[in-house]
């Protein structure tokens, strides 16, 4: 088993933004009564008239936010991933997207990450709301190190960007030596001839931890994080697809429109093979902690385990 964290996804976005901030005066993060909640509370502390926070009013931070880009700073516009990709999606989409401004939309307790929460406070639609939106990036950090890296190179893009964030310490993956660039996946095991699991977010240590079965029952599987969902590497999934003749996709939404279907569009285009996703079906969560939830609704290792033996019996 992978070891835990020490802080959240959260956590680390925030410990990111602060890095920027000291750095960069025209570093400005808005909030919507979830500064602390999202890791902002230690800039808040060091530069408290650069994190404002509206209030539980997510559609005015959307619009002050697109405000604020639009005289040169560079914004993080923080909350909860529920409200930031659907009660201020119009403002993200007309404020932000449509004029290309340089706002980077953080949403936190994302997938099913909400939990105990319940239904209202989990986010299992977001990449599919996102990615639909012209202009938008959308990139999905995996745990607390690879976080903070691609937080600060999404800064070095001009233009508005989703970063999904969860609620608690996830399996560690990576550590500071971590690399992103956008556009581009991190192919974790290269070797691989039977099938390649494509995965993101929390679903990579999962995903690694099913590669070790797989490979000890004589599947050899190619591993590939795919942090980047818009733009996604189209070079990484054709050169996936010819060399192993099957797909896995793994991820933390619904399995309409998120990662699954951003690789499904490229494979279908180019070199159609099988394919199995792995994600939430078509149907509302219920209230639990968040690893049970994640076995429940389709996320085991198992159910990793299970679509990549099914998608290699059918080559």
């Amino acid at each position: 088993m992978l070891e835990m964290d020490r802080i959240s996804t959260r956590q680390a976005f925030g410990n990111a933004v602060l890095r920027l901030a000291e750095k960069d005066e025209n570093v400005i993060a808005v909030a919507a009564d979830t500064g602390k909640s999202m890791g902002l509370g230690a800039m808040a502390k060091r530069f408290p008239d650069r994190v404002i926070d509206v209030g539980i009013a997510e559609q005015n931070m959307m619009t002050l936010a697109a405000g604020a880009a639009s005289i040169g700073n560079l914004v993080f516009a923080a909350s909860y991933s529920v409200f930031t990709c659907m009660r201020a999606l119009e403002e993200v989409r007309t404020f932000i997207a449509y004029p290309n401004l340089n706002v980077k939309v953080a949403g936190g307790m994302a997938g099913l990450s909400g939990s105990v929460e319940g239904v209202t406070h989990q986010s299992i639609e977001d990449i599919a709301f996102m990615r639909a939106i012209p202009n938008m990036t959308v990139v999905v950090p995996a745990d607390a190190a690879s976080t903070e890296v691609i937080v600060e190179e999404i800064s070095k893009y001009n233009g508005p960007a989703y970063i999904r964030l969860g609620r608690y310490e996830v399996p560690k993956v990576f550590d500071s030596s971590y690399k992103f660039i956008l556009g581009k996946a991190n192919v974790l095991k290269e070797s691989g001839k039977d099938a390649t699991i494509i995965c993101n977010g929390v679903m990579v240590g999962r995903s690694i931890e099913a590669e070790k079965i797989l490979a000890a029952n004589g599947y050899n599987v190619r591993l590939v994080e795919m942090a980047s969902v818009k733009p996604i590497d189209e070079e990484c999934i054709m050169e996936s697809a010819k060399k192993t003749g099957a797909i896995v996709t793994v991820e933390e939404h619904t399995v309409m429109g998120g990662l699954g279907s951003a690789v499904a569009e490229v494979v279908v285009r180019n070199s159609p093979v099988p394919m199995k996703f792995v994600g939430i079906n078509d149907i509302f969560a219920e209230s639990g902690e968040h690893e049970k939830l994640l076995d429940k609704f389709g996320l085991s290792v198992q159910d990793i385990v299970n679509a990549v033996k099914e998608v290699v019996s059918k080559k």
